[in-house]
């Protein structure tokens, strides 16, 4: 599987659009990256980057960046609000799917090594990449910031890691390492930087102090004051999200703001969010306000709300959260093709899709079905009454019904794997053997495919012996057509489960299996019965 890392240079350059544009385009032409954003700051004087790519190809996206900034920065010019101590200030490296933080810093000491080499400047490593623990905090190596440097890099205990022990005075040092995903996040105060900065010590884990700590964990703070919004700020890094999420941090930089008499206005985010953080604070607000949101764009759009992410520009989702840019569109040619298309394809003269995608679109419509008559039924004025079980049982039926969707194309995948194993050569003993355990293995792939079908559809009957009681009666038939669906999605399922289950030699598999295809069957009979009968003795 592909994997996929984060690269976050902070380049020393806010202002200077054609500086900025030109190490972005060093990025954009690097084969096998894609740069996610670009997030420029003029009062800080810093644009963040941000890109993915494999191992080899962040690395090199990461040095052609740094090249053209080498030619372009000269740091004794330059001058910001945010602390910097270098032309390439800090690159991190950080783990996105199907890649090892221990990978990831190997990428940062390869990058850390070449930059050194190339450029003949000092590499610091930081975080999870440095063994020394008073280096491995940003904000202790940067101590001093570019103009320290100087008397700083001479020191035994500050030697870089790499390229020369001096000082280059258009360059500075950079700082390369791999980390967790950091949100970098800044709340709008309608007050002065030294409020703002207040605030900050107040909130930040290293507080005032060793005497006096902060409020959040894992979240470095400093107040500032920015001209183009003329309002200050409460800049955060959010080290780990986890620990303090992005809501948390927004309500208690807005406690202490109320408590200085000072007002919020909202908030920005510099750079891209993980989707979770999101859903994380989309799940605190619903919860906080006793709200009843279950489709993810709903409650990405409560979280731009009460976060105020709007307030300095537009929070575009698809620009800002980062399984967003990376997403890839699943590969379901069934599911994705028009009701007239997908049936036309079963009629067609072919064996897939076959009985197994028919069941698994047939069991989801059942339940989609009964998705529908609670949402029929909650939020009306007449059945206010109920809408604490209508909240109860729609979460269910609205994952189960989506979860089934794929299934229509996992069907015939498993089945064209059963297929091209038979078509294996088989002119010696060894390619029969190769020939045979393939055709097994896809076997149990076709068995598989249905049972986890029953699974899922099994999983609702609760949902729909409670709609059933109670739900819009105006909606009956509905409801009865969907039991019906389910159950005939079910049954389907399980004869596909039987029919490939005959042809598997192990006995042990196919003993297990059969038990549970059976029970499942067994059940949605039951409680078809049950659901049809509830439905018939209402009266309403």
């Amino acid at each position: 599987m592909k994997k996929i890392i984060e690269c976050v240079p902070n380049f020393s350059e806010g202002r200077d659009k054609s500086i900025i544009n030109a190490i972005a385009d060093a990025i954009k032409n690097t084969d096998g990256v894609k740069l996610l954003d670009v997030d420029s700051g003029y009062s800080t004087n810093r644009t963040v980057y941000t890109f993915v790519g494999d191992e080899k190809s962040v690395i090199e996206g990461a040095l052609a960046a740094s090249r053209v900034a080498y030619k372009l920065i000269d740091m004794n010019k330059q001058k910001g609000e945010h602390p910097r101590m270098g032309a390439l200030d800090v690159c991190p490296f950080i783990p996105v799917k199907n890649v090892t933080m221990d990978e990831c810093v190997e990428c940062s000491k390869e990058f850390g090594k070449r930059l050194a080499e190339e450029l003949n400047v000092p590499v610091y490593l930081y975080e999870e990449a440095s063994n020394v623990d008073y280096r491995k905090s940003l904000p202790d190596i940067r101590k001093g910031e570019y103009e320290g440097i100087q008397n700083k890099i001479v020191l035994p205990e500050w030697k870089p890691n790499f390229g020369p022990a001096k000082f280059v005075s258009t360059w500075g040092a950079t700082v390369t390492g791999a980390r967790k995903f950091l949100i970098a996040y800044n709340v709008n105060i309608l007050g002065t930087n030294n409020q703002a900065h207040r605030i900050a010590l107040n909130l930040r884990e290293l507080g005032r102090g060793d005497n006096d700590p902060g409020k959040l964990k894992e979240v470095k703070a400093i107040g500032w004051w920015v001209d183009e919004y003329n309002l200050s700020q409460v800049s955060m890094n959010l080290t780990d999200y986890n620990q303090t999420p992005i809501h948390i941090a927004f309500e208690t930089c807005k406690e202490d703001a109320t408590k200085l008499n000072v007002a919020t206005a909202g908030s920005e985010l510099v750079g891209l969010i993980p989707l979770e953080a999101i859903l994380n604070a989309a799940d605190y607000y619903i919860q906080k306000e006793n709200l009843f949101i279950i489709e993810e764009q709903q409650k990405i759009r409560l979280v731009i709300e009460r976060l105020g992410l709007n307030s300095i520009s537009n929070f575009d989702p698809n620009k800002r959260i980062i399984e967003y840019l990376i997403r890839v569109e699943p590969n379901e040619p069934l599911a994705s093709m028009s009701l007239r298309a997908f049936i036309e394809e079963v009629g067609a003269r072919t064996a897939a899709p076959g009985g197994g995608s028919v069941s698994a679109a047939i069991a989801s419509m059942g339940i989609a079905l009964a998705n529908m008559v609670a949402k029929l039924t909650f939020g009306v004025r007449k059945f206010e009454h109920l809408d604490s079980k209508m909240r109860e049982i729609i979460p269910n039926l609205d994952k189960s019904f989506r979860e089934l969707i794929p299934k229509i194309d996992e069907d015939t995948n498993s089945f064209n794997d059963y297929i091209d194993a038979v078509r294996l050569p088989q002119s010696n003993d060894e390619e029969k053997k190769i020939r045979e355990f393939a055709m097994q293995s896809g076997l149990k792939k076709a068995v598989l495919s249905p049972l986890s079908v029953m699974k899922i559809a099994n999983n609702v009957w609760y949902e729909f012996e409670e709609a059933a009681k109670v739900t819009n009666f105006a909606s009956k038939s509905d409801l009865e057509v969907g039991v019906k669906a389910l159950e005939t999605g079910i049954w389907g399922a399980y004869r596909n489960v039987v029919i490939n289950l005959n042809d598997i030699s192990d006995n042990e598999f196919k003993s297990k299996v059969q038990a549970e295809a059976e029970e499942i069957y067994n059940n949605s009979v039951s409680k078809t019965r049950t659901i049809l009968h509830t439905l018939n003795n209402r009266i309403d």
